[in-house]
């Protein structure tokens, strides 16, 4: 039989399998990555629960809890449970503070011959944790910031070190008004935790210095954390230099090309351009007050001659042209003047070719 845990940093490190017995509307606000949801009781019994409770006090609401997940209800999480448990027998379970939920689920699985262990203290407990030693790895981790305007590929270069954290992947989000990705955001609550663990990851590994690109205080919804926010500002900077034809390239294969495969996975091929065109219309209709009336007509009406014909042959070089003038004439001032706010010393600058070279000696032990 195995132990109950409160070695959470094992928990996280090493990407335990989690078995979370929350309600599904508790797990929906916030959970840990690649936790599975297996309620002991769903949402709507855990409402009557907590009004019997309420009303009456704990044993009631036991006794009301044994009522209602009982018979079939019982039988079906339990093989639930057990399927879990099959498919990953070194799991950890949990409840909320590690009490009455997952302490029933354990003595039940137990009846069933099913070592389950407890996560002491449950998901109040791994959160506090997580919050607290990301503050302690912000304040630790020797950060370099990526640097560079838009189109420069600045999370292509991120996602090819290992010594880097993908902010911009944590969030399910290309960071700017055209970023949102099929599928949605996770909640700061999830991308907190998903941050965090990446953290801890980094700060395990003992690295010279960790890469974070640079970002704003929001990537789409999702909010950094104050602390992360200073260092993007203050520490030393990498930056890439591209042409503008380049970056109109990078632009339309990161805003066009990359989100219609995306939307092909999520809604099917005949339905795929359809939610594309909606969502980069939404996007341009987004920044109007800032592009300005006049502006903001000229680059709608190229995106949707260019979508137009991009639904009759395919071809998307149109889009080139409003990604042109969105990238020289609206993104390209708004970075200068944010990068022009930084404090950080520059540790090397080129392109995007030259920084990866660099990167890569840089990875040699004598580096």
């Amino acid at each position: 039989m195995r132990n109950d845990t409160d070695d959470f940093l094992s928990l996280f490190l090493n990407g335990t399998p989690l078995l979370d017995v929350r309600a599904p509307v508790e797990f929906a606000k916030g959970a840990f990555p690649g936790a599975a949801n297996i309620a002991l009781i769903n949402d709507d019994e855990r409402h009557q629960i907590g009004i019997c409770y309420k009303q009456h006090g704990q044993q009631a609401a036991i006794d009301l809890g044994n009522e209602l997940v009982s018979g079939t209800e019982r039988e079906q999480r339990m093989q639930a449970w057990q399927q879990w448990w099959q498919a990953n027998p070194n799991g950890y379970l949990y409840c909320f503070r590690g009490g009455l939920r997952s302490q029933t689920t354990q003595a039940w699985l137990r009846e069933a011959g099913i070592d389950a262990p407890l996560v002491t203290g449950g998901y109040k407990t791994m959160r506090r944790f997580l919050l607290d030693e990301m503050e302690a790895c912000i304040a630790a981790l020797p950060f370099e910031i990526l640097c560079g305007r838009t189109g420069c590929a600045k999370t292509r270069v991120i996602e090819s070190q290992t010594n880097a954290v993908d902010l911009e992947g944590l969030a399910h989000h290309r960071g700017s008004s055209f970023g949102r990705r099929p599928g949605g955001q996770p909640t700061q609550i999830d991308f907190d935790n998903a941050l965090a663990i990446a953290m801890l990851k980094q700060r395990a590994q003992s690295p010279a210095r960790v890469l974070l690109e640079d970002e704003s205080k929001l990537i789409g919804r999702c909010h950094l954390p104050f602390s992360l926010q200073d260092k993007i500002s203050t520490c030393p900077r990498i930056i890439i230099n591209e042409t503008l034809e380049s970056r109109v390239q990078v632009t339309l294969e990161d805003y066009v090309v990359g989100p219609l495969e995306e939307y092909r996975q999520h809604f099917g091929e005949k339905q795929a351009l359809h939610y594309l065109w909606e969502e980069l219309l939404a996007a341009m209709d987004r920044i109007r007050r800032r592009l300005g009336g006049l502006r903001h007509q000229q680059l709608r009406q190229q995106l949707s001659e260019a979508l137009a014909v991009q639904a009759i042959s395919g071809d998307t070089g149109l889009h080139e042209d409003w990604i042109r003038t969105l990238l020289s004439d609206y993104y390209d001032p708004m970075y200068d003047y944010m990068l022009s706010r930084r404090e950080g010393d520059i540790v090397f600058e080129g392109s995007r070719n030259e920084v990866m070279a660099f990167l890569e000696e840089r990875q040699t032990p004598d580096a």
